[in-house]
């Protein structure tokens, strides 16, 4: 039994019915080139899909990024071909490689550098959490310790359908945001990273206060020793300020030392 075919403009008009207003008319010319939708849709399908990654590479991972930029992968797919070399310019800061101490404070100047809206992807194991290089005493366990990672793409290296996959998650938290809640639309600030220091070991400066109190604490042993207790248990109660004295002996030490040089 033959079944009569569907009558596309009735079924079409049944799908409108829902969405027409009392007062609004579109003209029958007009009805298929007319789209209703949301503002926080519209903006955030603009910033998807023209989003354009820092060129910041620092290991093997950057090969594997730079292939996916290639034409195998062709990142024009997504609106992403434009690697920026300026963070100003830039909405996707991808960290490829190993962090090492001596590049984290560069990582971070770059990061504020950057306008919102940002985003930050960790690319491979070494980015991601130190990966096979993470007892190094030059390697930072993960860059997240520094900056606010968004997405983390395991791997080492990670490949680049990989890296695609990363992107498109990072699509799909841009799509999920909306203008009213953003923090960049906010009368506050967004929060300042601020850029670490470098010495004996990297650390972060938001951490002076739990350094300073970790570190210069004095142990029960010190309570102890100074009740009268063993001299060499007093010696061994933890960091002492250096006297005036002291200091001034190398100050001293310092000038003889550079007038040798000269």
């Amino acid at each position: 039994m033959a079944t009569a075919s569907p009558n596309f403009p009735e079924i079409k008009q049944e799908q409108l019915q829902p969405y027409l207003h009392d007062s609004i008319v579109v003209p029958d010319e007009l009805q298929a080139n007319v789209l209703v939708t949301t503002l926080d849709k519209v903006y955030n399908w603009s910033r998807k899909s023209s989003m354009w990654p820092l060129l910041f590479g620092l290991a093997c991972c950057a090969i594997e990024m730079i292939a996916t930029a290639a034409s195998r992968y062709d990142l024009a797919r997504f609106g992403m071909e434009v690697m920026r070399p300026s963070p100003r310019q830039s909405d996707l800061m991808i960290v490829s490689g190993t962090v090492t101490k001596k590049m984290v404070p560069a990582i971070v100047r770059i990061y504020n550098q950057m306008a919102e809206p940002r985003y930050v992807l960790a690319m491979g194991a070494c980015a991601t959490g130190g990966g096979p290089f993470k007892e190094g005493y030059n390697v930072v366990s993960g860059i997240d310790k520094y900056i606010p990672v968004d997405v983390y793409v395991p791997g080492c290296p990670p490949t680049p359908e990989a890296l695609i996959y990363g992107l498109l998650k990072v699509h799909e938290k841009v799509e999920r945001q909306s203008i009213l809640t953003v923090p960049w639309y906010r009368k506050d600030q967004s929060e300042f990273v601020p850029v670490p220091r470098l010495g004996p070991d990297i650390f972060d400066p938001r951490q002076v206060e739990l350094i300073k109190e970790t570190t210069m604490k004095k142990p029960a042993v010190a309570s102890a020793a100074a009740s009268g207790g063993d001299a060499a248990a007093t010696h061994a109660a933890g960091p002492k300020e250096v006297s005036s004295k002291a200091k001034a002996r190398m100050e001293e030490a310092k000038r003889r030392a550079a007038a040798k040089r000269a």
